[in-house]
């Protein structure tokens, strides 16, 4: 259970250590790096982004903001019409979201399993201390927690371990009665029944992932296939620009399409430096086509405070889209080594920036008529769409409106960047304009980290999830 009482963001990391261990490194940093943003707000975002020339300083950009808890009775500000409570608080660096069909919210409180390669090097043990000083140097609670709102006041009352003993879990799916997971080094599968609040047993390895002794970017998104025959995994590179070797990157800055049945895969996309949430929108009305999916991917650093934008893109299946030779299109990253032109002429540009370092994680759907986004960009003669959450095989895409993203804020960036929860909208099946800010404040005015926003996802009263991995809370949005 609980507590009604209970205060915002009580769990945080020990950062005493952290700060005197690594403070002589940002110290050293912070003085030999000038570069900062030359761009007007906003000019790194949207369908035709400005992209300025690569900068290169003696060291690398630094501009961490350190955890540091939510005060008493603050929260983060939604947007106008709307408002926010805290639906679950006291919880272990929750990353990742996932609604059942019955409402009930599952959350993976996870983080990065051991990676001993990664303190071999200089660059591995640096990073390793700054994520720390960001709040990601907890250990990994490797479960997955249930979370159940019965009495549907926007406050989860019932709290329980739906999974546990898991290897940094991230992505999950429901199809039918099949539930899946995807853990830093594999998917797996468990028998699920409507209503179930605890999964017991090893569950079925459906499908290998690459993970290994490095493993730079861990999490693996999961997302089921429009007929639910197929499942898609998303696989983050093993570096910034490929300079630990390209066998390093053998499966990875790719999403996988695995087979449901056989746990057979093939790699869908390629050259997503490091691909996170996931999203379907339907094919145009009487074209004859398929449901697109779409992404949001983290690319490199170290060519400024204005390079390289994140972005969402739709994925096509056998796409290319640039990493680690190119970027946001055909850019060529004169770093790498060796050059692959005829790699750099296929390369797709992606459809959307949503800004440079901003750290773009999580993504959802948002539905036509939902009343959050009439409340954002209304659409008359729009019915809202049915309570619940997701599960595939069931229906066709529902139409889509925009996306909710879940941008978890830079580290490597003067100013910082994301820290934000945004709508993107859509038109004609495209994303379109400027985003709309749904959820601020996640800075305090020191520049400190009160939270972080990851993973969003629409609970089953049409209401935004937010997970907060440095809050350890999991905010709740919806119409005033």
């Amino acid at each position: 259970m609980i507590p009604r009482g209970a205060a915002v963001g009580r769990q945080q990391p020990r950062l005493a250590g952290v700060t005197r261990g690594i403070a002589p490194v940002l110290v050293l940093l912070s003085a030999g790096c000038t570069d900062l943003s030359r761009l007007p707000p906003g000019a790194d975002v949207g369908p035709q982004p400005t992209l300025t020339e690569p900068t290169r300083t003696l060291l690398p950009t630094v501009n961490i903001a350190p955890a540091s808890p939510w005060p008493d009775g603050q929260t983060p500000r939604p947007a106008d019409g709307m408002q926010v409570n805290a639906y679950a608080t006291g919880l272990d660096h929750p990353r990742w979201l996932h609604v059942l069909p019955n409402g009930d919210v599952l959350v993976a409180e996870t983080n990065a399993p051991e990676r001993p390669a990664r303190g071999n090097s200089l660059r591995g043990w640096i990073m390793t201390k700054f994520m720390a000083l960001a709040g990601a140097g907890v250990p990994s609670a490797n479960r997955i927690t249930l979370l159940r709102d019965a009495d549907g006041d926007g406050r989860a009352e019932l709290r329980t371990t739906f999974l546990e003993d898991q290897n940094s879990p991230f992505g999950m799916a429901l199809v039918g009665d099949r539930f899946y997971v995807a853990n830093t080094d594999a998917v797996l599968e468990f028998a699920y029944h409507p209503g179930q609040t605890r999964i017991e047993g090893t569950g079925r390895r459906l499908s290998e992932l690459p993970g290994g002794p490095l493993n730079h970017h861990w999490t693996k998104s999961l997302i089921a296939g429009p007929d639910g025959s197929k499942l898609y995994a998303t696989v983050g590179s093993n570096s910034n620009v490929a300079e630990n070797g390209m066998e390093q990157e053998e499966g990875r800055a790719a999403i996988w399409e695995i087979d449901r049945a056989s746990g057979e895969k093939r790699l869908y996309a390629t050259g997503l430096r490091n691909p996170n949430g996931m999203a379907w929108t339907p094919a145009p009305a009487g074209s004859g086509g398929t449901p697109t999916l779409w992404t949001v991917v983290n690319e490199r650093d170290g060519i400024g405070s204005d390079l390289v934008p994140d972005y969402l893109t739709s994925v096509r299946d056998g796409g290319f889209y640039g990493w680690p030779f190119s970027w946001f299109g055909q850019h060529v990253d004169r770093r790498v080594e060796p050059q692959r032109p005829e790699r750099v002429a296929r390369a797709i540009a992606p459809d959307y920036a949503l800004g440079a370092h901003v750290a773009a994680l999580g993504l959802v759907a948002a539905r036509v008529g939902g009343p959050l986004t009439q409340a954002l960009a209304p659409v008359r003669g729009a019915s809202a769409p049915g309570a619940g959450g997701a599960t595939a095989g069931e229906a066709q895409v529902a139409p889509v409106q925009g996306m909710f993203v879940g941008l978890h804020g830079s580290w490597n960036r003067r100013p910082h960047s994301g820290y934000k929860v945004v709508y993107v909208p859509f038109d004609g099946g495209k994303p379109q304009g400027m985003p709309v800010d749904v959820l601020t404040g996640f800075l305090s005015p020191e520049g400190k980290a009160w939270g972080r926003p990851v993973g969003v996802a629409i609970d089953g009263r049409s209401a935004l999830l937010v997970a907060d991995d440095v809050g350890n809370v999991v905010w709740r949005v919806c119409v005033r």
